[in-house]
């Protein structure tokens, strides 16, 4: 039995709890996951995306991707509109981590980066980001990588503006579009596959992607 497994109680027994009053890591990230969803069904449906767009870029730890399904769901028509909203503000929350990564690192940059566990990532990155940004953007964005991480890592290791907003641009919209134009074209039996797929899709695009720019590269030469 793991630790976030509680025996159910004998009849007439007091409840058996590991920690009680406080709830698991896991039931923590639950309950966040659920009340991100229960936006989708308010009439603040659209501002919520916009806030959790922006704020996922760099510190919010629910994807985007959740709430952007429902509410393409929701309303199937506007599912292309919603990825907009989702693209635009997730790049402009990148701007945000970039920035506290840049002017704020060491007060609120590294303790975000320690709070999702990160600081291998971020010390390598700090290698050779300014060499790779693009592509290292691109697989953030695109990929189950902490996007947010990045960011805030692009900012602090100055690496150069002109790539970082590409690659979040691309990253973000082929994303986001790609799931509420799934969502869009097949409805709902889409939304399944796309919760179990997307991820291996994105690594597969990004090698392909990869491999296309080698073989343009090296066939010039």
């Amino acid at each position: 039995m793991t630790s976030d497994q509680i025996p159910e109680p004998l009849p007439g027994s007091e409840p058996v709890e590991k920690n009680p009053g406080r709830p698991t890591k896991l039931k923590w990230f639950r309950r966040l996951y659920d009340w991100v969803l229960s936006w989708a069904e308010s009439r603040y449906a659209t501002l919520a995306l916009t806030i959790h767009a922006t704020t996922e870029s760099f510190i919010f730890p629910i994807p985007v991707d959740p709430l952007l399904m429902a509410l393409s769901l929701s309303k199937p028509r506007r599912a292309l509109y919603f990825a907009f909203i989702a693209s635009l503000f997730s790049v402009l929350g990148g701007l945000v981590g970039y920035a506290i990564g840049l002017w704020a690192y060491e007060a609120i940059g590294s303790r975000i980066i320690a709070a999702f566990h990160a600081q291998e990532t971020f010390l390598t990155l700090q290698t050779r980001f300014n060499e790779y940004t693009f592509w290292a953007i691109m697989a953030a964005g695109l990929t189950p990588l902490p996007f947010k991480v990045f960011t805030i890592a692009a900012g602090a290791c100055s690496v150069s503006m002109g790539p970082f907003l590409v690659g979040a641009v691309v990253s973000r919209s082929v994303r986001f579009f790609a799931v509420a134009g799934l969502i869009r074209i097949f409805g709902p039996a889409i939304k399944e596959k796309i919760d179990r797929y997307f991820d291996l899709f994105s690594v597969i695009f990004i090698a392909l992607l990869i491999g296309g720019f080698l073989v343009l590269k090296y066939a010039r030469h």
